[in-house]
């Protein structure tokens, strides 16, 4: 489980350091990531002030950072899809598993979480540890719409520069890649499943999500 304790420990970085061994990936450095938020925050918050942050993934089931508010949001231009490869984590090198990110085109429905300005510090800091623990998303501020008015949030959108984007694969691709992918962070079928719960139970249904649970139950009964 990624919690909390985890992330400011660590406990993520110790956790994927054999995958860059291999070479299945990059760690970042806390200089890194600090870095890459100071950055961030100077594009789009003023200082002192509260900032927002886009869940779409596990971030609305298992936040792991500590937030004032949480609203039901959606960000245009962009929509969730199975497309950083994992061949860690979640997966292997002979099995290397899919996560979600924030792809180009269409829409997006999911949880703005209000992080209070005394806060932003630290809670980003645990963000980015998980996030950005190592080359795969790349932070953005987009704009998301709730039905208590627009705001501009932190999202972390598939970086489509870099050989762990998948692209646009075929939804049996993805179903057989989810069905037969685990590492040591759990199975990816797992993911999943908790992830389209989640969805549902916040009365968000994702029909590609949907679909892709059902053909990987398929899958993994049949084998």
């Amino acid at each position: 489980m990624i919690d909390r304790e985890f992330l400011r420990s660590g406990g993520l970085s110790r956790a994927l350091a054999d995958a860059e061994r291999e070479g299945l990936l990059r760690l970042t450095t806390p200089e890194e990531r600090q870095r890459s938020r100071e950055e961030l925050l100077a594009r789009g918050a003023s200082a002192g002030s509260d900032v927002w942050v886009f869940g779409y993934g596990s971030l609305m089931w298992n936040p792991a950072f500590r937030y004032a508010e949480e609203r039901p949001a959606i960000v245009y231009g962009y929509h969730r899809r199975f497309c950083l490869i994992a061949p860690f984590g979640r997966g292997t090198r002979e099995r290397p598993g899919l996560l979600l990110g924030l792809d180009r085109g269409g829409t997006c429905r999911g949880v703005a979480f209000r992080i209070a300005a005394a806060q932003v510090e630290e809670e980003l800091d645990i963000i980015w540890a998980r996030e950005k623990v190592a080359d795969g998303y790349r932070p953005i501020w987009v704009h998301a719409r709730t039905e208590t008015g627009d705001l501009s949030a932190i999202a972390f959108a598939i970086d489509d520069s870099l050989p762990t984007y998948a692209g646009r694969l075929p939804q049996e691709e993805i179903a057989r890649r989810i069905a037969t992918a685990s590492g040591k962070l759990g199975h990816c079928a797992d993911y999943l499943e908790d992830t389209v719960t989640h969805l549902e139970e916040r009365g968000i249904h994702d029909r590609a999500l949907t679909a892709i649970r059902k053909r990987v139950r398929e899958l993994r009964r049949a084998t």
